[in-house]
């Protein structure tokens, strides 16, 4: 059990260094370094020149994306999503290719190597945890359930970058991210026979912060898309003022954000043995809100957006973790 939990540690903190690449990637404007997928330009190590590819790459590759879009909309269509098919094949920009960049292809190319790698330590948890079938049952589901999850994530992946890394498939992608730290987390706390801690009125206070957190995510993932779209037609410096209300509703909500993590870390630090998430909480919550502001004041520098979003999903572990170890009932009932 004990080699288990570290597998899960383990993994879990290589998914976590997934999320910050990720962010690398989606800052320096690298989703399309590889317009391929799984391979990188038809080959498993991309190329370091232009001069390594055809002529007519651009060509070859949108048309590659473009078959591969027709299937995604047929599965879309299958399910009801008709608009959002006709919206991939219809709009020009999704076949658009950029011109070839050597950093971007390689920064695109390290986050497909960590990808595989955590998708080895997954599969590898799922191997192990069928040692303990026979004990620990609910281990090895959730550990099928996170193999399951990551394989439909790497061939949702592959649509992200087939549609040109079209806004809504990034907040699927990344939501799904959250999903598999979520059941990691629960493999880790199942398998550390940890005792819960008991502190009165709080589990509703941890779910609050954690939907908050969870819709304040998603207003960010709003901002996301604001930047890529202003990006295109504005400086660096002018891209706040041009944000416009998902900005205004993102820069607002984190007013209730602060204020319900202020109150939990309160409640927290009530209790000897909860004071460890509550200094989490503090340093999470403190790094967070200052990359944001630092962001809205220096003009959204790349290196902060990928930490900004570390810090914010390792926020969402911490609260997760205290809803599974939090007791729901309150101390005075558990006293009778």
């Amino acid at each position: 059990m004990r080699s288990f939990r570290r597998l899960c540690l383990s993994t879990l903190i290589a998914v976590y260094i997934l999320i910050l690449v990720g962010g690398v990637v989606r800052s320096t404007g690298s989703g399309m370094g590889c317009p391929d997928w799984p391979k990188c330009f038809g080959s498993w190590v991309p190329p370091t020149d232009v001069s390594e590819l055809p002529e007519n790459y651009k060509e070859i590759y949108a048309a590659y994306r473009d078959k591969k879009n027709q299937r995604f909309a047929k599965y879309l269509t299958t399910f009801g999503f008709d608009e959002t098919a006709s919206k991939i094949l219809t709009n020009p920009q999704v076949l658009h290719e950029n011109d070839f960049n050597a950093t971007k292809t390689w920064i695109e190319y390290i986050n497909r190597v960590v990808g595989v790698i955590i998708g080895l330590l997954i599969f590898a948890l799922f191997i192990f945890s069928i040692r303990l079938w026979n004990k620990e049952r609910k281990l090895t589901m959730a550990s099928f359930a996170t193999l399951i999850l990551v394989g439909f994530q790497g061939w949702f992946g592959s649509f992200v970058v087939s549609s040109n890394l079209t806004a809504w498939t990034i907040t699927v992608h990344m939501f799904l991210a959250l999903v598999i730290v979520g059941i990691l987390i629960y493999l880790f706390k199942e398998s550390n026979y940890g005792q819960n801690i008991t502190i009165a009125s709080t589990y509703g206070w941890v779910l609050a912060c954690m939907a908050a957190l969870l819709i304040q995510i998603f207003f960010g993932t709003q901002v996301r898309e604001g930047i890529d779209r202003v990006a295109l037609t504005f400086e660096r410096e002018s891209w706040i003022d041009n944000l416009g209300r998902d900005f205004v509703i993102h820069r607002t909500f984190s007013w209730i954000v602060l204020i319900l993590h202020v109150i939990l870390i309160l409640k927290l630090r009530k209790t000897e043995a909860a004071k460890i998430f509550a200094l989490a909480l503090i340093m999470l919550l403190l790094g967070t809100v200052l990359a944001g502001v630092a962001m809205s004041y220096f003009a959204v520098p790349a290196f902060l957006q990928p930490i900004h979003l570390l810090l914010a999903t390792v926020t969402f572990g911490i609260l997760f973790m205290l809803i599974l170890r939090v007791n729901i009932r309150s101390e005075s009932v558990l006293n009778n």
